[in-house]
């Protein structure tokens, strides 16, 4: 069995160098010459290579070599990894805490005695003072010791 990361992974790694995410952001504004990519970066022509090479193994980069220019521009199909990734991750936290969302409101509107709605942020009462606690129970502060 041969040990390939997914390909989002990839994305994420490579968006994980500073350096990186500046080109990125950079060939998001339009093409770029290998050149005019280096131009800020203080790194030699080769390290600004090898950052490339990255960025397009992952796909996020396509490079293209016109005589001696070779001209880079950003690629939508590995943006839309990352971008997918997220959508799913707030989906799915969405979801879980729209049914926290419920549970507590739930919770709120549960009466502790028949008839009798329990205010916002008051715990349920879960037992008479002076009787056992049944397991599993917490004990609810009285009240009458409180100094």
């Amino acid at each position: 069995m041969l040990n390939q990361s997914p390909p989002v992974d990839d994305v994420f790694r490579a968006l994980g160098d500073p350096t990186r995410r500046r080109m990125v952001e950079r060939l998001g504004r339009g093409p770029l010459t290998v050149s005019q990519l280096a131009q800020p970066l203080d790194m030699t022509l080769s390290a600004v290579v090898q950052h490339l090479s990255v960025l397009e193994s992952c796909g996020l980069v396509r490079s293209e070599k016109v005589g001696r220019t070779r001209t880079c521009t950003l690629e939508d199909a590995g943006l839309r990894l990352g971008a997918d990734w997220f959508a799913g991750q707030r989906a799915a936290w969405e979801r879980r805490l729209d049914r926290l969302g419920a549970v507590l409101t739930a919770d709120i509107d549960e009466p502790d005695e028949p008839g009798q709605p329990r205010q916002a942020g008051q715990p349920r009462q879960t037992g008479q003072p002076g009787q056992p606690r049944q397991p599993g129970q917490r004990e609810q502060p009285d009240e009458r010791s409180t100094p």
